[in-house]
């Protein structure tokens, strides 16, 4: 056989991503380092971005799996996919798109009109508040809809905040939180608010201890989220949710992760806010909601046409809406699809403990979401964590470092960070998340992978 040169530079990632691919395949190849060959070689000269193979006449420049699998007929992966980034998304489900479908076409008109045909738009609207209502145990006219998630998040403290500057200007949190919040209380402290960031132990619990000294005559809202979405962990709500009605403070929870994971009773609780998002649970992106009290007044995030009782305008995003409130209303019916979950996370646990060496899971033991397994993996030693992830997805496995958030702006995780993990700990960990739709056979083709990308 022809030789097959692969040319890469020292500082490429795709290279190395490019050369643990061949290897795994048993492909044998020359490596040539264009930084360090002879620059007159006319085909080195041309290279514009590298890696770059050459075989026989063939160039494949970059990471062209279709094209090189093709060259060297590796053949493609059989195994159907596996998808372990539920934290991140989830895929919906046909029973809430054929629940969407009518109101893009047949029921279609603005319920803000006073013609018959908007009766039902508007009836639907409130359909999916009860559903909401109804799993979370409160009134109907403490819903609220919004986009998602991050628009909740936002509502929340710049409402609550812009709604009581007269009483105070301070606002607590965590270190752990999304970004929808803690860039949220950045903007705020721009403006004047003080903002308390309460650190997390190494299981990514905050002191409530600590929550009780840092309040002040002046703080106004509590805002800390009710489980985290890159380790899982579930932080005491009830007991902070206390806190802040004895000292007379506003309390709101990020539930984006927990809804459809742990039970929760509004009516029988003492928190004043929460926000939850659509596309956590199965139902589609672009719509979440807002649960004020009825004894919460904010200021509104967006002005207009005064929709949702004043609390956000804007024409109501009827499909959705209704995409939500029949995700929320499977969810309460399937209590199985839980316990299944939870069994498979047991399960990966003790698979990868048992199979694979230097596995450290992190977030707390018991009090943590099932589903939600973030793992350092201790001994990569020849292979770094994006090749990791690389060779996992050509074996059509989807995993993530942590949140889709810091993933796209090439962020180091600040929840890794503040748990107390190294630099080189943070660079070495994947998270996965398990779905309903994962079976016992995912979890074993996951650990085969992975012992056989670990052994390159």
């Amino acid at each position: 056989m022809d030789k097959i040169y692969l040319y890469t530079k020292s500082s490429c990632n795709s290279c190395l991503m490019l050369k643990k691919y061949l290897k795994y395949h048993e492909i044998d190849f020359t490596e040539i380092n264009i930084e360090e060959s002879n620059k007159s070689d006319s085909f080195i000269s041309q290279i514009k971005y590298v890696p770059v193979i050459k075989f026989n006449s063939y160039t494949i420049s970059g990471l062209d799996i279709t094209k090189i699998n093709k060259l060297f007929n590796i053949p493609n992966c059989k195994h159907s996919s596996v998808y372990l980034d539920h934290a991140s998304t989830t895929k919906i489900k046909k029973e809430v798109l054929d629940e969407m479908d009518p109101y893009f076409k047949k029921y279609f008109s603005n319920p803000s009109s006073i013609y018959s045909i908007s009766c039902k738009t508007k009836s639907a609207i409130e359909n999916a508040r009860l559903e909401v209502a109804k799993f979370l145990n409160c009134d109907t006219n403490e819903i609220y809809f919004t986009s998602g998630g991050s628009e909740a998040n936002n509502t929340a403290i710049k409402g609550i905040a812009f709604a009581n500057i007269n009483k105070g200007n301070h606002i607590i949190t965590s270190v752990i939180e999304h970004k929808s919040i803690l860039n949220t209380c950045k903007f705020l402290e721009k403006i004047g608010f003080e903002i308390t960031y309460l650190p997390v132990d190494k299981y990514g619990k905050i002191s409530l201890n600590q929550l009780k000294k840092s309040i002040t005559n002046d703080t106004i809202l509590i805002s800390i989220m009710y489980a985290n979405n890159e380790i899982g962990t579930i932080q005491d709500i009830n007991e902070i949710s206390k806190i802040a009605k004895k000292n007379n403070i506003y309390f709101h929870t990020d539930a984006v992760q927990a809804i459809g994971k742990l039970h929760i009773d509004l009516k029988n609780s003492n928190i004043d806010i929460l926000s939850l998002s659509a596309h956590k649970f199965y139902g589609p992106k672009g719509i979440g909601a807002i649960y004020l009290k009825s004894n919460v007044s904010i200021e509104p995030l967006i002005h207009g046409g005064g929709q949702e009782n004043n609390v956000r305008s804007g024409t109501e995003n009827i499909p959705y809406i209704v995409g939500l409130g029949k995700a929320i209303k499977i969810i309460s019916q399937n209590k199985k699809a839980g316990y299944k979950v939870k069994e498979l996370t047991n399960y990966f646990i003790s698979q990868l403990q048992y199979n694979i060496k230097g596995v450290k899971i992190n977030g707390h033991i018991v009090d943590n979401l099932p589903g939600y397994i973030n793992v350092t993996f201790t001994k990569l030693n020849t292979i770094d964590i994006d090749t990791f992830k690389f060779m996992l997805d050509c074996n059509n496995i989807y995993v993530s470092s942590g949140s889709a958030c810091n993933e796209l702006a090439l962020e180091q995780s600040h929840v890794l960070k503040s748990i107390g993990l190294s630099d080189n700990d943070i660079k070495n960990t994947i998270r996965f998340t398990i779905g309903e739709e994962n079976s016992k056979e995912d979890i074993d083709y996951t650990i085969e992978i992975i012992n056989k990308i670990l052994l390159i």
